[in-house]
């Protein structure tokens, strides 16, 4: 017959304790393949005519849409197996009306949440609203090789 005294039994607490720390730290991290899109969808509102836009962008292109000229650095999303988040970062810059150009917003958009970093000017609002990997637009680099 066993008999299990308290340091006994404290210590195979403790062991098992560690084992099941070290399966847990040891288990592989589930994490969502982020996919680089090179264009990201956007839509802007002209608050004067009540006209919402929708645009396509390349990344490291600049559009323009009223007096604001959008830059994106950089748009992601998930596989189509996964909850997508749309993320993206931008730049957005006024032409004032002096023709100078003011950097208004650099940062993250997120397009499953539209008004936590969207553009609020006083006439434009410019939000992220997709990623994707083509656009019925013609990409720069194309763009102007049928010009030639």
């Amino acid at each position: 017959m066993m008999v299990f005294t308290r340091s006994a039994s404290l210590r195979a607490l403790a062991v098992a304790g560690v084992a099941l720390v070290a399966g847990i730290m040891a288990a592989p991290v589930a994490e969502a393949a982020r996919i680089a899109n090179p264009v990201a969808v956007f839509s802007g509102l002209d608050k004067i005519t009540g006209r919402i836009t929708t645009f396509d962008v390349y990344i490291n292109e600049t559009v323009q849409f009223g007096a604001l000229q959008v830059t994106p650095r950089a748009c992601y999303s998930r596989d189509d197996t996964e909850q997508q988040k749309v993320d993206g970062f931008v730049e957005v810059d006024e032409i004032t009306l002096d023709r100078r150009i003011r950097r208004i917003f650099t940062g993250w958009m997120f397009a499953d949440s539209p008004g936590l970093n969207a553009v609020e000017h006083p006439i434009y609002d410019v939000w992220l609203k997709e990623c994707k990997q083509k656009s019925d637009v013609p990409a720069p680099d194309t763009a102007g090789a049928g010009a030639k």
